[in-house]
């Protein structure tokens, strides 16, 4: 959330906690999750998996190369995909994050180059209501790819990063950012390709499964990198610079900060490594940042089950205002503690629980708005009231007008929509069958079908998630 949209929204009454727009013991570095008895979005007997679902063993596998130049605004980079799709496809379709054009009113741009690959025909951009060239990519490919083939796709590109506030891409004085800053493979298994147009607000739009993706990234010696997942040791300084490598098998995308970072590590008690990084005169010191971040794992664990990673990375950025979660990792731009357990807790939501951010935005907002509520009673005393408010929690993108009318639904009323539930099937209830919601649709895309199947013997809940029209658009159980 910029600094912009923070003041508009504050000025439109809404309640700032919320901060966007693992797992240690069941997580290797070849797979994620344990076995489960129930397929993703399934339930064994008795409506809860045995454990937690794994990840698609067939999932694309991502290899990213970043360089952040000398100027410490331009990106350019190299992304090879493997790509076996579950249905019959004759492209593959890439979101362009930075063209959207609330980001590239701030200087954001990103360009593909270049698309290789021996299935490969041509490339084009589409429009899909972002800024030039395009919010899509489509790489042609020369004939239909069957279910259970699969292609290499290697795009080359470049991306600029704006300098005026806070937002997914940016600099400031010593330190540059950037996330979703490679074209996202915008595929849903089961589903098709996710061509849904950009909007005009805060809030994501983007859709795309859980990958095995390894991360390179090249920077002037002076700066740390901090990114998404494990990350190794830097490489010895050449020419003016180090190279930087990360692994994350089950990443749905990935975000990068290099600066001038003083970090300090923790491991949780389950195992989870947990890395921060300030910059000189930060808003806070390193050690209340990792005390902070363990503390909401341990928080979020206690309702909703193991942290879905082996790693977590939290940059402290400047204080613009708010924060943005990438899987095991998060850009804090705020030195508040309420919006650092929000962004944690999408590592759950959003992370692990996929979904389309654009026609379902409140099953990662509501729930992580939810999640920082029910650690913190002070947080949830300040959402209890947005259940009142107008507007169906369960809306898509295209649904909401502007900034105010999205945050004051679906993170205002969603998450006051998912603590009334609560309360009204019981606390222990609830949070059980919660953690079967998200252990069942681990790694998957979930839609409110996946929430009501999980809530279908609390019909309490379900009465107020109706009537909050969060699940309105479904059967729901009788």
């Amino acid at each position: 959330m910029s600094a912009a949209r923070r003041a508009a929204l504050a000025a439109a009454g809404v309640l700032l906690l919320a901060g966007c727009t693992s797992f240690a013991d069941t997580v290797t570095a070849q797979d994620a999750g344990p076995t489960t008895t129930a397929a993703p979005g399934q339930a064994s007997e008795g409506g809860c998996p045995a454990e937690r679902a794994r990840p698609d063993p067939h999932r694309p596998v991502v290899s990213l190369d970043f360089r952040l130049e000398d100027d410490r605004v331009t990106v350019t980079g190299t992304e090879t995909v493997v790509f076996t799709p579950d249905r019959r496809v004759g492209e593959l379709v890439f979101r362009l994050v930075p063209n959207g054009v609330d980001s590239a009113s701030e200087g954001n741009r990103l360009v593909v180059d270049d698309v290789r690959g021996k299935d490969v025909a041509d490339g084009r951009y589409e429009e899909a209501a972002a800024a030039d060239p395009g919010g899509l990519y489509v790489a042609t490919l020369t004939g239909d790819l069957g279910a259970g083939d699969s292609t290499v796709v290697e795009l080359r590109f470049t991306l600029t990063l704006g300098r005026r506030g806070f937002d997914r891409f940016g600099a400031d004085e010593g330190v540059s950012w950037w996330a979703s800053g490679a074209p996202l493979l915008a595929w849903e298994p089961g589903v098709g390709w996710a061509r849904d147009p950009f909007v005009d607000s805060g809030g994501e739009t983007a859709t795309s499964p859980a990958m095995d993706t390894s991360v390179t990234v090249s920077a002037p010696e002076d700066l740390t990198v901090l990114m998404t997942g494990a990350r190794a040791e830097p490489s010895a300084a050449k020419d003016g610079r180090r190279t930087w490598t990360s692994a994350e098998p089950v990443a749905r995308d990935v975000g990068v900060a290099a600066g001038l970072f003083t970090t300090e590590q923790a491991t949780t008690p389950d195992g989870v490594a947990v890395t921060v990084g300030v910059l000189p005169g930060g808003e806070m010191a390193a050690a209340q940042l990792v005390e902070w971040t363990t503390a909401a794992i341990a928080g979020i664990e206690a309702h909703v089950g193991p942290f879905p990673y082996r790693t977590l990375t939290v940059a402290l950025l400047p204080d613009y205002g708010g924060g943005i979660e990438y899987p095991s990792m998060i850009f804090e731009a705020s030195p508040s503690r309420f919006v650092l357990v929000h962004e944690v807790a999408h590592m759950w939501f959003y992370g692990m629980v996929g979904n389309s951010q654009f026609r379902d935005p409140w099953l990662d907002e509501a729930f992580a708005t939810w999640a920082e509520a029910v650690v913190d009673e002070q947080s949830a005393s300040g959402h209890r009231g947005a259940l009142q408010m107008p507007g169906d929690v369960g809306g898509s993108m295209a649904d909401f007008t502007d900034d105010a009318t999205y945050f004051d639904v679906v993170y205002g009323k969603g998450g006051a929509a998912l603590l009334a539930a609560r309360e009204a099937a019981g606390p222990e209830a609830f949070d059980a069958a919660i953690r079967c919601y998200a252990d069942a649709n681990a790694w998957s895309i979930a839609t409110p079908e996946d929430v009501a199947a999980a809530l279908a013997d609390l019909p309490g809940a379900i009465a107020v998630l109706t009537d909050a029209r969060a699940l309105g658009r479904v059967d729901l159980p009788r």
